[in-house]
C-alpha cells in the first residue's frame, strides 16, 4: 500500500516554465549541457548541472559548483521566476509526442515505501552516479528531477484525471523537440483526499526511469533521519518528488548496443557460431525488428535477422527478455562483453537516435575504403514491454542494464520538492 502524499511546490512563473523546463541532467554530456545553457541562459539545466556556469576545467563535483546551483535557484525565487504554493497540491503531468499522450500525477512518494519494497525496481544503481545526485539535493536542501513511476491501471484515479483534465491548464507549451508539456494543479481538499486513497488501493508502484535519482534522494533522507533522531516521519525529507504514471499509456524504445572489436573471430566465424542459437538471415537494407526474439545485426557493411531458436526460452521473467537472450548468448560467449556495465567496449544507444546511428558507429573511421571497416557489430533490439518490465519488477530480480528506454523524458524544472521548512518561509 503505497504512500503518495501531495507537497508545496517551487514552480516556474507561469510565463517562465517553457524556457527553465529542461531535459533530465544526465541526457547530455557536459559540452553539450553547456552549449544548452549559453543558448538559454533561463535553462534549468544552470541547476541541475551547474558546471555549465564554470570554466571547463572545473570539476564538475566540487563543492563550489553544487553551491552554485543553490546559490541560482535562491536567487530566481527571489526575482520571481519562480514561485511557491501556498498549500500542498497534486498536479497532473501530460505529455504529448507523435499523437500519444501519457498523463501522471505529481506528488511524493515515500523513502519508507522504498525501503520496504512497496516502490519495486528492476534495475541495479551505480554508486558514483548516486554520490553526484546525493550532493546536489543535499546542498539545495531539495529534490530538483522527478522520479518516473508507474502504476498498474487504477479506476478511480482514471476518473480524477479525466476530470481535472476538463479544466483550464497551468502550463501549456511544446518544446523544441515538438513535445507537448501540460500541468493541472490540484488544489482541491476533497480531491486531495481522494488521489490519496486511491494510490494507498495499490499493492504497489514501480519505477520506470531514474533509478539513481530514487536511490540518491532515500540516501539523503536516511542521511537527514540520522541527523533529526527525533524524526516522526511527516518531515518532508521522508518523501521523494514523482510523477506517476498508468503503466499502459507508457511508451518502452529500443535500447541497442555496439561492440568494438570481434573477440578474435573473423566475421564469417561470427556468424557461423551465432548460428548456433539464431537463426541468421541476411537482409536487403536497415531494419527495426517486429517481435519479441528478433534482433537486427550490423557488420561488416549487412544487415542480418537474428531470430531465437526455441531452445534458448526457460520461461523465466529475466532470462527471456531479448537484451538477455542477447547478452546471454552473444555478447559474452561470443564477443567476450561479460559485464556490459563495466566493459568499455560497448555502447548502449538509445532507440530514439535510429539505426542511421548504428551504422555510422560501426563504419566510423572506414572512410571510403569499406575493405579497411573496423571490427564492430551494432545489435538493434526489439523494444522490452511495459509487461515484462512490471513482471521483472515483481520477481524482485533485476533487468540487465540499459533494458528499457523510455519516450518522451519528463523536464525537470517543472515543480521542486523542498526538504525542510526553511527552505521555503
Amino acid at each position: 500500500m503505497p504512500v503518495i502524499r501531495p507537497f508545496r511546490s517551487v514552480r516556474p512563473a507561469k510565463d517562465m516554465a517553457p524556457d527553465i523546463a529542461a531535459l533530465p541532467y544526465d541526457v547530455y554530456n557536459r559540452r553539450e549541457a553547456k552549449e544548452v545553457v549559453e543558448r538559454n541562459p533561463l535553462s534549468f539545466l544552470k541547476i541541475d548541472r551547474a558546471e555549465t556556469q564554470f570554466p571547463d576545467e572545473t570539476d564538475m563535483y566540487s563543492a563550489e559548483v553544487y553551491e552554485r546551483a543553490r546559490d541560482t535557484l535562491a536567487k530566481m525565487m527571489k526575482d520571481g521566476s519562480f514561485v511557491t504554493e501556498k498549500e500542498p497540491c497534486y498536479y497532473l503531468y501530460a505529455l504529448t509526442y507523435e499523437g500519444r499522450t501519457q498523463t501522471g500525477i505529481v506528488g511524493c512518494a515515500s523513502v519508507d515505501d522504498y525501503l520496504n519494497g512497496s516502490i519495486r525496481r528492476h534495475e541495479n544503481t551505480k554508486e558514483d552516479k548516486e554520490r553526484d545526485r546525493i550532493c546536489h539535493v543535499d546542498t539545495l536542501d531539495a529534490q530538483t528531477g522527478p522520479i518516473f513511476l508507474a502504476y498498474r491501471g487504477q479506476p478511480g484515479l482514471a476518473q480524477i484525471v479525466q476530470a481535472v483534465k476538463e479544466e483550464e491548464a497551468l502550463y501549456d507549451f511544446t518544446s523544441e523537440d515538438g513535445i507537448r508539456h501540460q500541468v493541472w494543479r490540484v488544489a482541491d481538499a476533497g480531491r486531495i483526499g481522494e488521489i490519496s486513497e486511491a494510490f494507498k488501493e495499490l499493492a504497489c508502484v514501480y519505477i520506470a526511469d531514474g533509478h539513481h535519482r530514487a536511490a540518491s534522494a532515500v540516501k539523503v533522507g536516511q542521511k537527514r533521519r540520522a541527523e533529526h533522531p527525533d524524526y516522526d516521519g511527516t518531515e518532508e525529507f521522508n518523501y521523494f518528488l514523482s510523477v506517476l504514471f498508468p503503466a499502459e499509456e507508457l511508451r518502452i524504445l529500443d535500447y541497442n548496443r555496439v561492440v568494438t572489436g570481434w573477440n578474435g573471430h573473423t566475421f564469417e566465424e561470427l556468424l557461423k557460431e551465432i548460428g548456433k542459437s539464431f537463426y541468421v538471415m541476411e537482409q536487403d537494407a536497415a531494419f527495426h525488428p517486429k517481435e519479441k526474439g528478433e534482433i537486427a545485426m550490423y557488420g561488416n557493411g549487412s544487415w542480418y535477422r537474428l531470430t531465437a531458436r526455441e531452445q534458448l526460452y526457460t520461461d523465466d521473467p529475466v532470462d527471456d527478455l531479448d537484451v538477455s537472450i542477447l547478452q546471454d548468448h552473444i555478447l559474452d560467449p561470443l564477443l567476450g562483453i561479460r559485464n556490459p556495465k563495466a566493459d568499455p567496449r560497448i555502447q548502449f544507444v538509445g532507440g530514439i537516435r535510429g539505426l542511421e546511428e548504428l551504422v555510422r558507429m560501426v563504419d566510423a573511421d572506414c572512410g571510403k575504403d569499406e575493405t579497411k571497416a573496423p571490427a564492430r557489430v551494432a545489435f538493434a533490439m526489439y523494444p522490452t514491454s511495459m509487461d515484462e518490465l512490471l513482471a521483472v519488477a515483481d520477481s524482485k530480480r533485476l533487468m540487465p542494464p540499459k533494458s528499457t528506454w523510455f519516450e518522451p523524458k519528463l523536464r525537470s524544472g517543472l515543480f521542486i520538492h523542498t526538504l525542510s521548512d526553511d527552505f521555503i518561509e
